[in-house]
């Protein structure tokens, strides 16, 4: 891990205010020694068999479920998450890097063409060292997800985390040394978004993969596109949840609840736009606001509760005033609509309803616990309102005709679709998506390609 100078970095927890850590920012010199020893690592493992990553990637996922109630807690405690979703977040890391142990060493083989010449094939080749760079909301899947498949390919990943999971950040490079022994695929560097672009720069980085907002997408997008890097750019998004007549209200309401309230809402593939039907909209309201209103909200740390504080009380503050210029628009608050007083950057579960299609609730992310309800006469304005969006990485669709829906999919502009259950990525499928969404794709075997040379092959035959 990089030698790190003087202190500038502090993890808050949001649940009660106090510091979690104070870490140092890398110094020039340690971040050289860090592009240097990750650009050893990619070398190794690009001499190596896929198996031999494979194992590599299992190791990986050994040492996450050993450290899983270390990780848990220290998620909860940097940025707020419940831990019973914390555990969860780890075991997905693990599924994550069982799945490419299993499934990338025949993704990555060489694929056959068959053309006039002796032998013409693809082979696909790391490209080196990627810069990751990472967003909060999930300390150690957002990487992981990143991570796994580019380790596979044989590049090694060089970490930059948010600030404020910095502690989760130096654990997961723990971890992962731990299973790599003498040079390890991961290495962590502390700085601040300003030094960014300089590390985009450096020549030793080969490309970039960004999970972040929007605005901080356009920020770094200028400078590895200066530098005509690769890059993969997972941004916001604002997720149509569309409930049609026929679907079952009872259970979207339970999806709704999933897909809106998970992880305090703090998360891009939330359901966050919910287009109703008329027909129905009515009893999801009601249904919806009452299981909003049920959510026990409290101490990350006490596995009874369903709801923690957001990550910072600066992003609480930004939510407020969110909402109170939505509602300025138009709607109706049915169930929460303010933060409580004392410590925390706690927001109450909100639900508001009858929100205008034009207004800031349905037009801008809301990052955090409120759901904005907008009705719609039938299928073809739910279709129309959800595609009317800057956005477009994910998407839910309720119906009971699966034939209705698989016809629907198409038409819903987003990365993925989603019937009759809430967005969620899966180490299986590929994630990512369209118009301010980014681009690129993360996870299934389209994610392995993505840091990877597509290299075409032909041999000819011998001379003579």
């Amino acid at each position: 891990m990089s030698v790190i100078t003087q202190p500038a970095v502090k993890s808050i927890n949001p649940a009660t205010g106090e510091v979690v850590g104070e870490y140092p920012t890398s110094s020039a010199e340690a971040l050289d020694a860090a592009l240097t020893r990750a650009q050893l690592a990619h070398r190794a493992l690009r001499a190596s068999a896929p198996e031999e990553r494979a194992e590599l990637l299992r190791g990986i996922g050994r040492e996450l479920n050993a450290r899983r109630e270390v990780l848990a807690r220290l998620i909860s405690e940097e940025m707020g998450k419940v831990v019973t979703e914390a555990r969860g977040e780890i075991d997905k890391c693990v599924w994550a890097c069982e799945y490419y142990a299993e499934h990338g060493p025949h993704q990555l083989a060489p694929e056959p063409v068959a053309t006039e010449w002796t032998d013409t094939y693809v082979e696909f080749p790391p490209l080196g060292v990627v810069l990751a760079i990472m967003p909060w909301n999930y300390p150690v899947w957002q990487l992981i997800r990143a991570a796994a498949p580019a380790w596979m390919a044989g590049n090694a990943v060089l970490l930059k985390h948010a600030s404020n999971v910095t502690g989760c950040a130096l654990e997961l490079a723990r971890a992962v040394a731990q299973a790599a022994g003498e040079l390890s695929p991961l290495e962590v560097i502390v700085l601040p978004g300003s030094r960014v672009a300089d590390v985009i720069a450096d020549p030793r980085v080969a490309a970039v993969t960004l999970t972040g907002s929007e605005a901080v997408g356009v920020q770094v997008a200028g400078p590895f596109g200066r530098h005509l890097k690769k890059s993969v750019l997972e941004l916001g998004g604002s997720d149509a949840f569309i409930v049609l007549a026929d679907a079952d209200v009872y259970a979207a309401v339970r999806g709704a609840i999933s897909a809106r309230f998970l992880n305090a809402g703090q998360s891009c593939i939330a359901g966050k736009r919910f287009i109703v039907v008329e027909a129905v909209a009515d009893s999801f309201i009601e249904g919806f606001a009452a299981a909003a209103a049920a959510l026990r909200m409290g101490d990350p740390l006490d596995e009874d509760n369903d709801l923690g504080p957001m990550a910072r009380v600066d992003l609480r503050d930004e939510l407020d005033d969110q909402l109170r210029r939505g509602l300025a628009d138009g709607g109706r608050v049915v169930t929460g609509g303010a933060h409580p007083e004392g410590p925390g950057a706690y927001f109450t579960p909100t639900v508001v309803a009858d929100v205008p299609p034009d207004g800031v609730l349905a037009q801008e992310e809301t990052f955090g616990p409120a759901a904005a309800i907008l009705r719609v006469p039938d299928v073809a304005a739910a279709i129309a309102l959800a595609n009317r969006s800057p956005y477009g990485l994910s998407s839910s669709l309720w119906t009971s005709d699966l034939d209705r829906a698989r016809r629907l999919a198409p038409e819903i502009e987003a990365g993925a679709v989603f019937v009759n259950t809430f967005s969620a990525s899966d180490p299986r499928m590929p994630f990512g998506g369209i118009k301010r969404s980014g681009w690129g794709r993360e996870l299934g075997p389209f994610g392995i390609r993505e840091f990877v040379n597509v290299q075409a092959v032909t041999v000819a035959p011998r001379a003579g």
